[in-house]
């Protein structure tokens, strides 16, 4: 039987945990609570596994704020490691759980990683070869750890997290405002039960209060202002105070840290992951290879599977309402364990002969390797133009329109925003949009033949507004002869706030009625749009609740409640062609 055991006092204790499986005769040890001091004296607590034969084993860590205990019932990869020969430390980060210490989301990882890591390689039953594994805020903190240079670290995977703050507390130079239901479910009930602090103090309870205070918190304006978090997570509020340019978010930017990471690495993420992954593992894949260049194998791979978040996710084999079929699916377990097979036990299984890029391809549905990401692709704009009589929607086309005047135009409301109708990811049917007066819709031609889109993809929108500012949402959809229109992407890879053109030099308020180009660098696919299809772009000045609002009023919705309605014209001449500029594959017939 499987023994999971709950502990309840701090002092470590050992079992002999026994596998139900009849053919294996593998056991482990399971020490709990074991004391890991950091290098300012806090005590951290984890989980040791490990075989239960004598010796030195090499070591995989991963740390959560999630629970360890949690994390021990919900997946299986532990118990596979340490069946594999594996010693697996499960550990609480600071100011979580079991660990001691205040919790400020990511700030220690990076210190304490490096601490917990150096820490594993040191203990008897170690080798001193290390390994980190895990997904979203596990795999987050593998890399704030890695680029820190720990000595022992030899091997990490690191699943669906970001590159840069830029594209993971903001997207775009909007506020994700998915951080609101991150802290409140996850986080703040166990702050406030630790701290004696009103509110929720259990999962179950965070989640029920949800229902009632989570649209209101959403909804709030100033961000500043949402009084139910301000006792429980003082840490949010001190990032609203941050704009994305602003040099105190240096600590989590990675890519201009890739040098300073020497394990093997494995980067799995998902087209259907939050809006930070899949560019987190492209970013951080191509930022590695530069940095590892001089060497013979830079000893880093890319997986980029179909799924939403998650590691569940990654056995299935729909996402929302799309179905990929049954190879989409894949054993998370197994992935991980065989990198660590190579790079911690030097077994020679293959993995250093095989191309390094592996992705699924939408629509076709089915895996496939490349030796580069991106792979090589006819980069092809198609031009935005005006619809015809017929029709009120734009078109999509392979010409420029050369028309000296032309431009569609639309009303933005922040008090009445474009809304995102689903409370999930994953792919979903968006063809409703299309009835807004403020969303603009221009789509292609009816596509002859099957026609492959994978790699980054740049739009370049020329834009005017009445305003100060606004934000620039670029959908990409894949449209049926039955009119579902399918998203492509999470949103978030597919805004850019119209003051952040350029983020390099910070904040750039409009001159009402001035023509700028906008160029969204960020969407990401891999796609086929299947003969009869039709490729739709989107356009709008909104997304919530994904994202924050912009007041368009020139103010900061962190502080400020002013609100503008703002006229903005997309402009499709001949002098400013905006386009879509898309990555086509060859389709192998």
């Amino acid at each position: 039987m499987k023994l999971w055991v709950l502990v309840l006092i701090f002092a470590p204790s050992v079992f002999m945990c026994g596998q139900d499986a009849p053919t294996s005769k593998m056991h482990f040890v399971l020490e709990k609570n074991v004391p890991v001091s950091m290098r300012d004296g806090m005590v951290l607590r984890a989980d040791v596994m490990r075989p239960v034969e004598a010796g030195k084993f090499p070591v995989l860590v991963y740390r959560t704020p999630y629970g360890k205990d949690a994390a021990e019932q919900q997946y299986t990869t532990f118990k596979h490691a340490a069946e594999r020969g594996y010693a697996v430390v499960i550990q609480d980060v600071r100011g979580r759980h079991h660990s001691d210490g205040d919790f400020r989301p990511y700030e220690n990882e990076g210190l304490d990683g490096y601490d917990t890591i150096e820490w594993a390689a040191a203990q008897p039953w170690s080798n001193g070869d290390v390994g980190t594994f895990g997904l979203s805020y596990p795999g987050a903190v593998q890399w704030l750890a890695a680029v820190q240079s720990p000595p022992h670290l030899q091997a990490m995977v690191p699943a669906m997290t970001f590159s840069t703050p830029q594209n993971f507390f903001y997207a775009g130079g909007t506020w994700d405002m998915s951080w609101i239901d991150w802290i409140w479910d996850n986080i703040a009930w166990d702050t406030r039960a630790k701290k004696n602090l009103p509110g929720p103090r259990t999962y179950r309870e965070a989640l029920a209060a949800w229902k009632e205070e989570g649209p209101k918190m959403l909804d709030t304006l100033p961000l500043l202002d949402v009084k139910p978090l301000q006792q429980a997570a003082p840490y949010y509020f001190d990032w609203l105070q941050h704009p994305p340019e602003d040099p105190w978010w240096n600590w989590s930017e990675l890519r201009d840290k890739y040098p300073r990471t020497h394990a093997a690495v494995l980067n799995l993420s998902a087209w259907y992951d939050d809006n930070y992954g899949p560019e987190g593992a492209t970013t951080n894949f191509t930022g590695l290879l530069q940095a590892m260049k001089a060497e013979k194998d830079p000893r880093t791979h890319l997986l980029l599977g179909p799924w939403v978040h998650g590691v569940d996710n990654t056995e299935k084999t729909r996402s929302g309402e799309r179905e990929f079929g049954p190879t989409a699916a894949i054993d998370y377990d197994e992935v991980v364990l065989r990198w660590m097979d190579h790079y911690l036990k030097h077994i020679d299984n293959g993995v250093d002969h095989e191309k390094p890029v592996r992705y699924f391809v939408m629509g076709r549905n089915q895996w496939r390797d490349a030796d580069q990401w991106p792979p090589a692709a006819r980069t092809t704009p198609a031009f935005l133009a005006p619809g015809t009589g017929s029709t009120s929607a734009g078109r999509l086309q392979t010409t420029p329109f050369d028309n000296p005047d032309s431009f569609s135009e639309f009303v933005s409301d922040p008090a009445n925003p474009v809304v995102n109708s689903y409370d999930s990811s994953g792919a979903h049917d968006y063809r409703r949009l299309a009835d807004r007066d403020d969303v603009l819709t221009f789509d292609s031609a009816l596509l002859q033949e099957d026609t492959e889109i994978t790699g980054p993809i740049t739009a370049r929108i020329f834009v005017s507004c009445d305003c100060r500012d606004f934000d620039l949402w670029t959908r990409l959809l894949d449209v049926s002869p039955d009119g579902t229109a399918i998203n492509l992407m999470s949103p978030g890879l597919d805004v850019l706030r119209a003051s952040y053109r350029d983020l390099s030099r910070g904040r750039q308020l409009l001159s009402p009625g001035t023509i700028y180009e906008l160029k969204l660098e960020n969407l990401i696919t891999s796609n086929v749009f299947l003969q009869g299809h039709r490729i739709r772009l989107q356009i709008s000045a909104s997304f919530t609740p994904n994202f924050s609002r912009n007041l368009q009023s020139g103010k900061s919705e962190v502080n400020s409640v002013e609100m503008k309605k703002a006229h903005i014209r997309v402009f499709h001449d001949a002098k400013h062609l905006s386009q879509v500029v898309l990555p086509i594959i060859p389709v192998v017939r």
